[in-house]
């Protein structure tokens, strides 16, 4: 139990957990099978003001704080990681990006239409050959009169098929620097903008992963997201906020493969007996637990950081790196206490195995949390070092 919640807290928490078990988690084999984000579902969430929790009120979304975000992902991934990976990419990455970096007729324009969930909305980061190091990225953008034409194409875009809105990274300056990127808001119909095929992956397969074509398209100079040059250090200071928030997926996809896995352990008779009652499984049941329970904690500590303007980068990879390595033994150990029914497609820890896989790759590997922590430890050491 969470003490420290606020009520506006717990209100978030208690809307998504009603929505996912009411609605979403009779949809989830669905979405898996048909590979199609539901739009009606979108829409439910617009509803209910979970598609603005990060955007103020004047702007059609709800006010809610970082910790409520980042509960509401736990709550939708224990249903479905598919609806809320695409959630997560609209609400927080597209939309809050959208409203933090936004002018104020940018956000008037877009906003109130991503929070009803009338429009899905994508960020356009990844290439071919950037990924990790987005600063490498190709895309162009170059100014010509009151239009900016962008040339380049991206991929792995989570609701790439889905998506009206896209916020894209181009670069608009020659070489690398922090000089040198920008974001731009480009909508579906911009002429010489292609939404290419959907990619077919391993897990959260409900949610379209695509590839992005620019063959000189058009984006109106007031598209400019922000100052030109200013992307890339857009983009590290979102990355705290979201690896902090997406790290509540993995505590959901963990939280779910435990629920699961308790119920049929209590159920599955061998031997005369239950299996909860061997202690080999109590062993892995404890162990799952004790681990959700730590991620759940190092998630809700770095958007606590966050909601009070705090350094958190550190924290924001603590989440991210042990919930992604939570996730794996999680999902893991619950197809091992499945045994052979886990295995198989009939049984949704199959599904939890294979959407747990995302949470080392997306919004930064594993490997990358790893070394900021380690560049942290190394400052912090450093400055120990010279004080008096």
């Amino acid at each position: 139990m969470l003490s420290f919640l606020t009520e506006e807290n717990q209100a978030a928490r208690d809307t998504a957990r009603e929505f996912a078990s009411s609605k979403l988690r009779p949809a989830a084999q669905e979405i898996e099978q048909s590979g199609r984000l539901p739009a009606e579902l979108f829409r439910e969430l617009g509803r209910l003001g979970l598609l603005g929790l990060a955007v103020p009120q004047d702007y059609g979304g709800s006010g809610g704080s970082f910790l409520s975000c980042a509960l509401a992902m736990e709550e939708l991934s224990r249903a479905s990681a598919a609806l809320a990976l695409s959630y997560g990419a609209h609400a927080f990455l597209c939309a809050h990006n959208l409203y933090a970096r936004g002018g104020e007729a940018q956000r008037r324009k877009y906003l109130p239409k991503l929070m009803s969930g009338e429009w899905i909305g994508a960020f356009a980061l990844t290439e071919p050959e950037a990924g990790s190091d987005a600063a490498a990225l190709k895309t162009r953008a170059v100014r010509r009169g009151d239009r900016y034409i962008l040339n380049g194409s991206k991929t792995f875009i989570t609701n790439g098929s889905a998506a009206q809105i896209f916020l894209v990274f181009a670069r608009t300056q020659r070489g690398s620097g922090r000089g040198a990127l920008s974001l731009f808001i480009v909508e579906r119909d911009f002429p010489g903008f292609a939404v290419g095929k959907d990619i077919p992956k391993l897990g959260t397969c409900g949610s379209p992963l695509s590839e992005l074509h620019f063959s000189d398209c058009e984006a109106p100079a007031e598209n400019l997201l922000g100052e030109e040059g200013g992307a890339l250090a857009y983009m590290r200071r979102g990355l705290d906020m979201e690896r902090a928030v997406f790290s509540g997926m993995a505590v959901g996809i963990g939280q779910a493969a435990l629920d699961y896995s308790l119920s049929y352990a209590m159920r599955r008779r061998q031997f005369k007996r239950p299996i909860s009652s061997f202690q080999l499984i109590q062993e892995m049941l404890a162990q799952m637990a004790t681990e959700i329970e730590a991620a759940r904690l190092l998630t809700c500590q770095a958007a606590w950081r966050l909601d009070r303007n705090m350094e958190a980068s550190k924290c924001a990879s603590f989440a991210k790196l042990f919930g992604a390595q939570m996730v794996l033994r999680a999902t893991q150990w619950a197809v091992q206490i499945l045994g052979g029914y886990g295995f198989t497609r009939e049984c949704p820890v199959e599904r939890f195995y294979r959407d747990a896989a995302l949470s080392g790759i997306g919004g930064g590997t594993s490997q990358i949390q790893t070394l900021i922590i380690a560049g942290e430890l190394i400052k912090e050491a450093l400055r120990e070092t010279k004080k008096p």
